[in-house]
Protein backbone atom coordinates (compact mmCIF):
# COMPACT_ATOMS: atom_id res chain seq x y z
CA UNK A 1 0.00 0.00 0.00
CA UNK A 2 1.85 3.47 -0.96
CA UNK A 3 1.99 5.94 1.61
CA UNK A 4 0.85 9.41 0.88
CA UNK A 5 2.32 12.83 1.65
CA UNK A 6 -0.67 14.58 1.15
CA UNK A 7 -2.64 16.49 3.90
CA UNK A 8 -5.86 14.56 4.56
CA UNK A 9 -8.71 16.91 3.42
CA UNK A 10 -12.36 17.63 5.02
CA UNK A 11 -14.68 16.19 3.01
CA UNK A 12 -17.52 18.01 1.56
CA UNK A 13 -20.33 16.20 0.82
CA UNK A 14 -22.95 17.97 -1.73
CA UNK A 15 -26.55 16.59 -1.60
CA UNK A 16 -27.82 17.35 -4.84
CA UNK A 17 -31.47 17.37 -6.23
CA UNK A 18 -31.57 15.86 -10.29
CA UNK A 19 -33.56 19.39 -10.71
CA UNK A 20 -31.54 21.79 -9.59
CA UNK A 21 -28.16 21.00 -7.71
CA UNK A 22 -27.15 17.71 -10.05
CA UNK A 23 -27.59 19.97 -13.16
CA UNK A 24 -25.76 22.60 -11.66
CA UNK A 25 -22.88 20.29 -11.10
CA UNK A 26 -23.31 18.54 -14.24
CA UNK A 27 -22.74 21.88 -16.09
CA UNK A 28 -19.53 22.64 -14.51
CA UNK A 29 -18.14 19.82 -15.63
CA UNK A 30 -19.38 20.00 -18.73
CA UNK A 31 -17.68 23.71 -19.28
CA UNK A 32 -14.30 22.09 -17.63
CA UNK A 33 -13.88 23.87 -14.57
CA UNK A 34 -12.41 22.49 -11.19
CA UNK A 35 -13.90 22.27 -8.01
CA UNK A 36 -12.27 20.71 -4.69
CA UNK A 37 -11.25 17.43 -5.66
CA UNK A 38 -12.46 16.37 -1.58
CA UNK A 39 -16.27 17.03 -2.75
CA UNK A 40 -18.91 14.13 -3.21
CA UNK A 41 -21.96 14.75 -5.14
CA UNK A 42 -24.75 12.36 -4.22
CA UNK A 43 -27.70 13.32 -6.89
CA UNK A 44 -31.18 12.69 -5.01
CA UNK A 45 -34.32 13.22 -5.93
CA UNK A 46 -35.29 15.37 -2.78
CA UNK A 47 -33.71 16.10 0.23
CA UNK A 48 -36.88 16.46 2.24
CA UNK A 49 -36.79 12.50 2.49
CA UNK A 50 -33.89 12.32 4.55
CA UNK A 51 -34.38 12.96 8.60
CA UNK A 52 -31.90 15.07 10.48
CA UNK A 53 -29.87 11.99 11.87
CA UNK A 54 -29.17 11.34 8.41
CA UNK A 55 -27.20 14.30 8.47
CA UNK A 56 -25.79 13.64 12.16
CA UNK A 57 -24.45 10.40 11.24
CA UNK A 58 -22.49 11.59 7.83
CA UNK A 59 -20.82 14.54 10.14
CA UNK A 60 -19.86 11.15 12.59
CA UNK A 61 -18.50 9.06 10.23
CA UNK A 62 -15.95 11.76 9.05
CA UNK A 63 -18.26 14.01 6.36
CA UNK A 64 -16.88 17.34 7.31
CA UNK A 65 -19.52 19.80 5.42
CA UNK A 66 -22.77 19.34 3.99
CA UNK A 67 -24.02 21.34 1.08
CA UNK A 68 -27.66 20.69 0.56
CA UNK A 69 -28.38 22.26 -3.44
CA UNK A 70 -32.32 22.23 -4.89
CA UNK A 71 -33.76 24.09 -7.40
CA UNK A 72 -35.06 26.69 -4.10
CA UNK A 73 -38.78 27.66 -5.19
CA UNK A 74 -38.71 26.64 -8.17
CA UNK A 75 -38.94 22.88 -6.99
CA UNK A 76 -41.50 20.82 -9.23
CA UNK A 77 -42.08 19.14 -5.49
CA UNK A 78 -44.09 21.38 -3.77
CA UNK A 79 -43.64 20.59 -0.25
CA UNK A 80 -39.70 20.63 -1.45
CA UNK A 81 -38.69 24.62 -0.66
CA UNK A 82 -40.78 24.78 3.05
CA UNK A 83 -39.87 20.94 4.18
CA UNK A 84 -36.39 21.29 3.22
CA UNK A 85 -36.10 24.85 5.35
CA UNK A 86 -37.64 23.28 8.20
CA UNK A 87 -35.22 19.95 7.77
CA UNK A 88 -32.17 22.11 7.95
CA UNK A 89 -33.63 23.86 10.83
CA UNK A 90 -34.46 20.71 13.16
CA UNK A 91 -30.69 19.67 11.94
CA UNK A 92 -29.25 22.90 13.18
CA UNK A 93 -31.11 22.50 16.32
CA UNK A 94 -29.40 18.74 17.18
CA UNK A 95 -26.19 19.72 15.72
CA UNK A 96 -26.04 22.67 18.58
CA UNK A 97 -26.14 20.09 21.30
CA UNK A 98 -23.91 17.63 19.73
CA UNK A 99 -20.78 20.37 19.25
CA UNK A 100 -21.18 21.14 16.10
CA UNK A 101 -20.40 24.12 14.03
CA UNK A 102 -23.77 24.82 12.25
CA UNK A 103 -22.14 26.10 9.31
CA UNK A 104 -20.76 22.69 8.42
CA UNK A 105 -24.74 22.49 6.98
CA UNK A 106 -25.36 24.70 4.47
CA UNK A 107 -29.01 24.83 1.93
CA UNK A 108 -28.05 26.70 -1.29
CA UNK A 109 -30.51 27.11 -4.23
CA UNK A 110 -29.01 26.15 -7.62
CA UNK A 111 -30.22 26.19 -10.61
CA UNK A 112 -29.81 23.84 -13.51
CA UNK A 113 -27.06 26.07 -15.56
CA UNK A 114 -25.93 27.62 -12.14
CA UNK A 115 -22.21 26.83 -12.43
CA UNK A 116 -20.90 29.99 -10.98
CA UNK A 117 -23.23 29.82 -8.01
CA UNK A 118 -22.52 25.83 -7.94
CA UNK A 119 -18.39 26.97 -7.63
CA UNK A 120 -18.97 29.55 -5.21
CA UNK A 121 -20.72 27.70 -2.89
CA UNK A 122 -18.36 24.63 -2.85
CA UNK A 123 -15.02 27.02 -2.84
CA UNK A 124 -16.97 28.70 0.01
CA UNK A 125 -17.30 25.29 2.05
CA UNK A 126 -13.49 24.36 1.12
CA UNK A 127 -12.34 27.88 2.34
CA UNK A 128 -14.43 27.52 5.68
CA UNK A 129 -13.16 24.43 6.07
CA UNK A 130 -10.09 25.23 5.93
CA UNK A 131 -10.82 27.79 9.01
CA UNK A 132 -12.59 25.26 11.30
CA UNK A 133 -11.08 21.99 10.42
CA UNK A 134 -12.07 18.33 10.88
CA UNK A 135 -15.80 17.87 12.31
CA UNK A 136 -14.10 14.75 14.91
CA UNK A 137 -12.44 17.31 16.62
CA UNK A 138 -16.05 19.33 17.92
CA UNK A 139 -17.43 16.24 18.26
CA UNK A 140 -14.79 14.51 20.06
CA UNK A 141 -13.75 17.91 22.03
CA UNK A 142 -16.80 18.01 24.39
CA UNK A 143 -16.49 14.27 25.14
CA UNK A 144 -12.95 14.92 26.49
CA UNK A 145 -13.64 18.09 28.09
CA UNK A 146 -16.53 16.26 30.08
CA UNK A 147 -14.03 13.24 30.84
CA UNK A 148 -11.40 15.78 32.62
CA UNK A 149 -13.99 16.71 34.37
CA UNK A 150 -15.20 13.26 36.00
Amino acid sequence: MAHSDKPKQPKILILATLAGGYAGADATGQVHLDYPANTYILPVMSPVMFPPEFFLRAFERGIDAIIIMYSGTDSPYKVEADGTASLVNRTYTLMKTRGIDIRRLRLAAICTVCVKPFLKEVNQMADLLKGIGFVKDEITAPAAAQAKGA
